[in-house]
């Protein structure tokens, strides 16, 4: 069988569709996927941060968690 083409929109709209038991079931198996990109994301995310608060002249590594949330806060909403 030829692959379906659809939208994200409408792929969304046939999940909505679903028993929450049949969503619950295509929920399970998106979360067993290798998910690459997040996983390099989320192993880089350490050092890219020490960096990002090097290169404003921060130390990631003596900010509190408060300070570190703020920082990370303010690095989205840079202009």
């Amino acid at each position: 069988m030829p692959p379906l083409q659809l939208s994200t929109e409408q792929a969304i709209s046939l999940v909505q569709q679903l028993t929450p038991s049949q969503q619950e079931d295509i929920l399970k198996y998106l979360l067993l996927q290798p998910w690459t990109s997040w996983l390099n994301l989320t192993q880089d995310a350490p050092d890219k941060a020490r960096q990002a608060a090097a290169e404003r002249g921060q130390n990631w590594d003596t900010m509190t968690e408060a300070e570190r949330e703020q920082f990370i806060d303010d690095l989205l909403h840079e202009a």
